[in-house]
């Protein structure tokens, strides 16, 4: 997947084309700066999965669950998590195992963390302002 966005309703249009694509077992890793538009896309992912929720940063709750679409979808950001032991203390290893989607931001902190199968995605933000989305390459 790659896209450009000039706005946040943009980013998020690229996450719900995704997002009404995902089958359950999913684990999407998204990496970026600040304000590169991973929780815009993630907004979008989760609307195009069916869920109605308000879908909101988890900087400061480490995780939110969206249980209402057709796929549950667990929300996770690594951000301000310091070790490996957090995340697994958090619940990651059950996470896995539920059978919706696990969508890390700052997943590239604990890059050991993720299956071999995850799909990474980078955000990048470009001096006009506008925001690009790619699939590094392996």
């Amino acid at each position: 997947m790659t896209g450009i966005a000039r706005t946040a309703e943009e980013m998020e249009a690229l996450g719900r084309a995704v997002g009404e694509e995902a089958a359950a077992g999913t684990v999407v890793a998204l990496v970026g700066g600040l304000g590169a538009g991973k929780t815009h896309w993630v907004k979008g992912f989760a609307a195009g999965a069916g869920s109605k929720a308000v879908v909101t940063s988890p900087t400061f709750g480490l995780m939110h669950e969206y249980m209402d679409g057709r796929l549950p979808i667990f929300h996770l950001d690594f951000y301000r998590m310091e070790s490996a032991e957090e995340v697994l203390a958090l619940g990651w290893d059950e996470v896995l195992e539920e059978g919706g989607v696990v969508i890390a931001e700052w997943a590239d902190k604990f890059a050991e963390l993720l299956p071999p199968e995850a799909r990474w995605l980078e955000f990048r933000i470009h001096p006009d302002g506008s925001r690009s989305l790619c699939e590094p390459e392996a």
